[in-house]
């Protein structure tokens, strides 16, 4: 395994992973999200009285005062390695014929490094590390992939259209791993001439991992082998190009530019500090150089930067770069602006949160508190949790909004108890759960035995019900009333009936009632308001479709608080009562699955268009000798 060194013997291989997750951030667009950046003090760097200026400050002032140094550092391993640039004009009669690495994302400029893995190529492999072993140095050309949208506009422009579907193939092969039949029509023509600086192992058989060194331009002329791929090439020279006032300008506006952009994101100023430390530094003066290294820092698209490789005219390449320079500041400048938004919304919200805990911690301490609102709110949402689903739309809507304005009140506000009262009846409710009814004749009529005595009409109609119900397949919509004389057991009928059909029972009785709240609720507006009957029934009794007795209908009051019976229309008529409103909870109730039961002494009471709802069954009175058995 060789060793990759930097200046002064300094050991670079740990640069590899690096760099290969910056190559990965530049060829994404996540590169724009998240990075904090730092600002350089530009008063301590003009009157030198500041804080020290950062190493990227002190290179790029160094730039300006090197008029005459040569345009290449020497990279060497304890003095004995030569340089790791190739000065220009050196071996290029030797390397014409050379072995291709192909570049998956941007093309590789001289003077800039950038590690490459090569897949499934063992050949190639073993022709670097011959080479290595050989001579010390291995050098092959490093070509950029195209694009399957930039293979397809070729083939159209050729007019191949049949061959795209295999042309666009090859370009979804790995590093390395090239289709024989196409050769290198995959690739760009022009490339970089890259040493080979250092070879690692990969994790998979027939890989490895490359750090390539760039030099100078190269063009594709000839293949000559595919497996590996091998072809011949013709090195490139910059045109030559007048240093005048307009190239200098350009020049310090580069070194401007980049300046702002290693200051204002702390990834390129890492990249930048990793080139630094494998090349030693860059030469102003050698323009050339200067803008393949500010080139390598942007993440422009393939295609651009492919374009910038190939241009030959030095001030062309050099305001291109700089336009590409100047978007990347400007992107830096959106990100800073999003990240100052985004943390001071945070911010805002962490300060509004811990000062809502302190202030709960002080009311703690001073006894003002002694609910905790937070385990208050965790108890509804527990218990309104496996309810929810069943509920209806609104029900879930009101219980939300309540619990949301329960959350911003405070434990001491007079609202605060009145929410909290209403949420507890509101989640308290058993929301679309229902006992499993039985319709069966048999048992009904051993429960009706056990429990009374006689009344062989009544039980006989009391099967009839049952028996219809069942073919029904529900025994809603009915309403049964009772009639007889005191203490012919008309409440017992009552609570056998929910025995027979194992619903939960409830009873209540309106003789004497006069106030039609007691059925359809009190208004939240009134002090110790409280939900009807039929709401406590449901709560009582935790089914949506319990058997409720409602006693003594005949014996109805009449006040000015309005009439009860009118209220009982509504709540026993099977048609309205599926949105069944009560005055306190303010949301529709689904009473269609209740069965009632009413009882009554005489009939000559009841309003006719209550009693129109009813089904009558008459209960006679004891005689002696059955008055004395049941007794």
């Amino acid at each position: 395994m060789l060793a990759l060194q930097g200046p002064r013997g300094r050991t670079v291989s740990h640069v590899l992973p690096v760099l290969a997750r910056l190559r990965a951030w530049q060829g994404s667009d996540c590169h724009q999200n998240g990075y904090r950046s730092f600002a350089a003090d530009g008063k301590g760097d003009k009157d030198g009285k500041g804080k020290p200026p950062s190493y990227i400050q002190r290179v790029l002032g160094s730039w300006a005062d090197k008029n005459n140094e040569s345009s290449i550092a020497a990279v060497k391993a304890d003095g004995a390695e030569e340089s790791s640039l190739v000065p220009p004009g050196q071996l290029d009669h030797k390397h014409r014929k050379v072995f291709v690495v192909e570049l998956s994302r941007k093309p590789l400029f001289p003077g800039t490094y950038t590690p490459v893995m090569v897949l499934k190529n063992e050949k190639l492999i073993k022709e670097v590390l011959d080479a290595k072993k050989q001579g010390g140095q291995a050098y092959v050309a490093a070509f950029l992939a195209k694009t399957e949208k930039v293979l397809a506009e070729e083939q159209a422009a050729a007019g191949q259209g049949e061959q795209a579907k295999d042309s666009n193939s090859s370009t979804s092969s790995s590093n390395g791993d090239v289709d024989i039949s196409k050769g290198a029509d995959h690739l760009y023509e022009v490339g970089t001439f890259a040493q080979v600086h250092t070879v690692l192992a990969g994790d998979t058989e027939g890989s490895a991992q490359l750090l390539l060194l760039g030099h100078r331009r190269l063009k594709r002329e000839a293949v000559l082998s595919t497996d590996p791929l091998r072809v011949a090439v013709s090195h490139l020279r910059d045109e030559a190009y007048v240093n005048d006032d307009i190239t200098k300008a350009t020049s310090m506006e580069l070194v401007n530019t980049m300046k702002d952009l290693l200051t204002m994101n702390q990834l390129y100023s890492e990249q930048f500090r990793t080139l630094m430390s494998l090349t030693g530094s860059i030469d102003l003066n050698d323009l050339s150089r200067l803008v393949d290294a500010a080139a390598s820092l942007t993440s422009g698209d393939d295609v651009t930067l492919q374009g910038i490789l190939e241009c030959l005219q030095v001030p062309t390449r050099a305001q291109r770069v700089l336009e590409l320079l100047k978007k990347e500041v400007e992107l830096c400048k959106l990100q800073a602006d999003i990240r100052e938004q985004v943390e001071s919304k945070i911010m805002k919200e962490q300060r509004r949160m811990i000062l809502m805990e302190q202030l709960k911690s002080i009311k703690r301490e001073l006894g003002l508190e002694k609910d905790d609102k937070a385990t208050l709110i965790g108890k509804f949402n527990e218990k309104w949790e496996p309810k929810k689903a069943a509920a209806p739309e609104e029900v879930q809507r009101v219980v939300q909004d309540e619990l949301d304005k329960l959350s911003g009140l405070e434990p001491v506000s007079p609202e605060f108890n009145v929410t909290r009262t209403y949420l507890e009846w509101l989640t308290s409710l058993p929301w679309g759960l229902y006992s499993q009814e039985i319709f069966d004749i048999q048992h009904a009529q051993q429960v009706l035995d056990e429990d009374h005595y006689g009344l062989q009409d009544v039980k006989a109609r009391i099967l009839e019900f049952i028996a219809v119900s069942r073919l029904r397949g529900t025994a809603q919509g009915k309403i049964l009333c009772l009639v007889g004389p005191p203490g012919v057991g008309k409440t017992s009928i009552g609570r056998s009936i929910a025995r027979t059909l194992e619903r939960k029972y409830y009873r209540f009785s309106v003789g004497g009632l006069y106030d039609v709240a007691e059925i359809k609720g009190h208004r939240r507006t009134y002090v110790g308001a409280m939900p009807g009957k039929m709401v406590q029934c449901l709560k009582a009794t935790c089914s949506s479709n319990p058997l409720v007795l409602i006693d003594e209908i005949d014996k109805l009051g009449r006040g000015h608080t309005g009439d009860p019976a009118s209220a009982l229309l509504e709540l026993l008529d099977p048609e309205q009562n599926t949105g069944f409103l009560d005055h306190y909870l303010d949301v529709p109730i689904d009473l269609s699955k209740v069965l009632f039961v009413c009882t009554a002494n005489v009939l000559d009471t009841i309003p006719p268009p209550l009693l129109d709802r009813m089904e009558v069954i008459r209960l006679s009175g004891y005689t002696a000798g059955t008055g004395v058995y049941a007794w």
